[in-house]
Parts: C-alpha cells; structure tokens; sequence
C-alpha cells in the first residue's frame, strides 16, 4: 500500500511548487537542506526527537500577505489574575474615591494622569510604556477570562480542551533555531501554579514551573555526584526503552522529555547562577516572591540559554471588598498588592533597558517585550458597599520593550472609563485578547494566522482563531 502523501507545505517557500509537507514552524522552514545545516552543527539526536513526532510533520498553513514585526527575541508576560482596577492604575479616572495620597500626577505634557503615589517607581519608567485602554475582555469569570488570557480562545469551545498555553506555542516555534548551547526549555514559568500547559503538543513545550529562591534550583545536583548519576541514568534507560520509542503512547513520550530536560539543566555547567540571587537584587526588586520572579525572568532573557517565554504570575487582585484600606494585620488591597508590583515591574525595566542585547547597539529591552496582563478589569466609579469594585469587561494592557514605542496610550475612554470614547487603532473596535496574542506573536516574528493539521480533532488548530479571516490582528500602532 502506498504510503498517503503529506500535504504540501507553503512554510518553506510559499511560491514554490515542490515544497516537501515537512516543516516545524513558520518563522524557518525545515527542508532536507535545512536539516543537513543544523545536523552538521551537532546537536544530539535527541534535540530531533519531537521534530520526528508525526503530528509534528503535517503541514501548517497561514494566510497570504502577513506582515510580521519581528522586533522580539524573547517575551516576559506578566499575569495578575483577580484583576487589578483600571481606574485606579493604568486608566487613572479621579473622583471623591479617590485616595490623596495617590498622588495623580501629569505626565507627558498633560496627556498621562498617573498615580504617582501608588506606583511611585513605575512612574519613573512611564517613558518605556505603552497603555492599550480599549481592552476588553469576553467574559467577567475568573477561571473562564485566566484561561482565554493565556490560550488566546474561549476555553470552552472546540479546541479549548487541547489549546496550548501562548508559551507554549513559542516555545514550539522557536525550537527550530535552538542551538546546542540552548540547554534551557523555551518556556518558563515563575510563581505561575494552575496555569495551562502544553494541551495537545508535546510536554516539552509545557512551562516549565519554578519557584525562585535566592540559591537557585534545588535538585540540580544529585548527592552521589555526577557519575554515580549518569552510571543510574544510562542503566535506567537500558531498562525502560519503551519509555522514549513511543510505543506506549504520548504520556510515556512526556515523560521521557522532562527527564530529558532536567537531565540537561543538571548537565548545564553555572546553569543555577540563572536561577539564584543576591541579597541586595532581592532588596531592590520588592523583597517579595514576585520581586524574585522578575529576577529570574531578566536572568532567564539575559542567559541567552534557550528560554523564549517567561511567565511571572502576581495574584490577589480581586478586591470586592477594601480595595484601599491601609497595610496591616495582612489586609489585602491595592496598596499591598502595588507594594509588590511597583518596585518588581520598575525595577525590571530599569534593568533590562541598561543591559546589553545579543545584537550591538540593541540593549535587553529591545529585544525583550514585556506585557502586563489581567484576565478583566473591576467597575468604575464609586465603590461598592463594601467598599471595593466588583468584574467588569473594560480592561488595560501594558506594553515595553520588544519594537514598542514607549510614552504613548492607545485607546481613549469616557470620563467614566467604563466605555471607550476611542479604540486608537486602525480596527476602529475594542481590543480582545486575541489580538493581544496575535501582537504578541507577531512581535516574537511567529504568524499569528498560522493554522496547524496536526490537531487530534482534525478540524486544524488555529494559533488564533479567526485570525486567518482578519478577524483579530496585531495592535501595529504600538510599533
């Protein structure tokens, strides 16, 4: 019986004819030629492994005439589920609610109100930032709006039980251009507990989940030394063949690929300095655990190691109640919450801006987009009864680094900031999550019309759905 024919790919030349059905992504194809170019770099056969999967040698299709930014090398997404108020932060609108020690305060020749106050350090870095406030979110459910935050779908339609995390697809993306010494896997998450994984690709593209501490990883050092170890992990492997050949199936395979990646991390000579920090970089970070999780994310985008995705996750924003009470007695509010964020988010960007990049005359902020983001945003105006705000679907994004331009707002909202006055951008309509991930991808140089056939629905799987129609589109006014 003859063997059925691939289809024909477009990724490795979109005019030719005779393209060979066998690519990864869509940012490089890979040709016969292209695999005979990185084998002679000599990577080890296992960094093929995943290539030689067969769902990853369908074709994948995009839409003719994308145009991508390709400014970003790396990605830092910061995630604050539970919502922080709009009004009260990224979208400044005052009232008799409004705290004095807030401080609003004019910035860019009138055209910024910021709370100065609140967010004294961020206030300093307002230059290197984009405000998007025409967001708006597709549901005022936490769980639902996190999930459709990070996989870019409603989770419960067709492919949302299979979607991967966005990191996940970068990860998967940037596999193609991994180089022997990228011992680190492409997408990592900090502080990130519950987030989605990898859905139906392979686990090496999950996150891999840490939590920081000041002296690195914990278990990246077997006690009995390294050849007692790799004596165990060569016997193991002898003994338990049928875990990497793929004859029990795609859990097998998983796990074969974490022992994999561990086993490289351990491997990795000073890999745990990425990890670690000092005393005084905690101090100047916050002296919190998401301080430290920012420390790690610059270490990670610095190390030039192999990560492309880092996640760092603050939670603890849904403030129904008490939203500006004072610290003490362990209250959650708005002031305890900033006290972590401001000088965490400050300092990164403060850091990564003096920090040269891979390319000269680029720093570590131009080639690394940050993004904060939140799954919605709370109501407007006077506070509830119980003195807080409660969901609401308006929401703000914030943008630097990667090709953004700093100092500008996108999106103008009513005196209210419970409705958009102006979208700011070219689609002339409120901004969704999709054409978040979509700016996202194409910041990061990935088509975000890409359409994969390897899904095991069979239906294709969309990096973002509709994207391919124009549907969604990347926020370009930010570039």
């Amino acid at each position: 019986m003859a063997k059925p024919r691939l289809p024909k790919s477009t990724i490795e030349c979109p005019d030719c004819t005779k393209a060979s059905g066998f690519p990864l992504g869509k940012s490089e194809g890979f040709s016969r030629r292209g695999f005979m170019q990185i084998a002679g770099t000599g990577l080890v056969a296992s960094f093929f492994a995943d290539v030689f999967s067969p769902r990853l040698l369908q074709a994948a299709t995009t839409a003719p005439n994308v145009t991508l930014h390709n400014t970003a090398k790396n990605a830092i997404f910061i995630f604050l589920p539970g919502a922080p108020s709009n009004i009260d932060t990224w979208d400044l609108k005052e009232g008799a609610w409004t705290p004095s020690d807030f401080n609003p305060t004019s910035y860019d020749n009138n055209n910024v109100r910021f709370p100065q106050g609140l967010m004294p350090m961020t206030a300093a870095q307002l230059g290197k930032i984009a405000f998007v406030r025409s967001g708006l979110s597709w549901a005022a459910v936490h769980t639902l709006g996190q999930s459709w935050a990070q996989i870019a779908r409603n989770p419960g339609g067709a492919t949302g039980a299979i979607a991967p995390h966005i990191g996940a697809v970068v990860a998967l993306e940037s596999q193609i251009k991994r180089l022997p010494t990228d011992v680190l896997p492409g997408f990592i998450a900090l502080n990130s507990s519950g987030i989605p994984s990898s859905g139906y690709f392979p686990a090496s593209y999950a996150p891999f989940q840490v939590v920081p501490a000041a002296t690195g990883l914990p278990t990246i050092a077997h006690p009995d030394g390294v050849t007692r170890f790799s004596d165990r992990w060569s016997f193991l492997h002898s003994l338990d063949a049928n875990r990497s050949s793929g004859i029990l199936g795609k859990a097998s395979v998983d796990m074969n690929d974490f022992y994999t990646q561990s086993k490289a991390l351990m491997d990795a000579p000073n890999i745990n300095a990425t990890f670690s920090f000092s005393p005084t970089e905690h101090t100047k970070y916050g002296a919190t655990t998401f301080g430290d999780s920012l420390i790690v994310a610059r270490n990670l985008v610095a190390a030039g190691k192999g990560t492309r995705f880092v996640q760092a996750t603050l939670g603890g924003w849904d403030h129904h109640s008490g939203i500006y009470d004072k610290p003490a007695n362990g209250v959650n509010s708005l002031y305890t919450q900033m006290a972590q964020f401001d000088p965490a988010y400050a300092s990164l960007l403060a850091d990564l801006s003096s920090m040269p990049g891979s390319v000269a005359g680029k720093t570590l902020l131009d080639e690394t987009i940050v993004v904060v983001v939140a799954e919605f945003g709370r109501t407007v105006g006077v506070l509830n009864n119980q003195g807080g705000r409660d969901h609401n679907l308006r929401m703000t994004t914030v943008w630097a680094g990667g090709g953004v331009r700093g100092g500008q707002v996108i999106g103008k909202t009513d005196a209210t900031g419970g409705s958009v006055s102006d979208y700011g951008w070219s689609a002339n309509r409120d901004i969704r999550p999709e054409d978040v991930t979509s700016t996202l991808y194409s910041a990061l140089g990935i088509d975000y019309t890409t359409v994969r056939h390897d899904d095991p629905l069979n239906r294709g799987f969309e990096y973002v759905p509709f994207a391919k129609d124009g549907t969604y589109q990347p926020i370009n006014e930010l570039f």
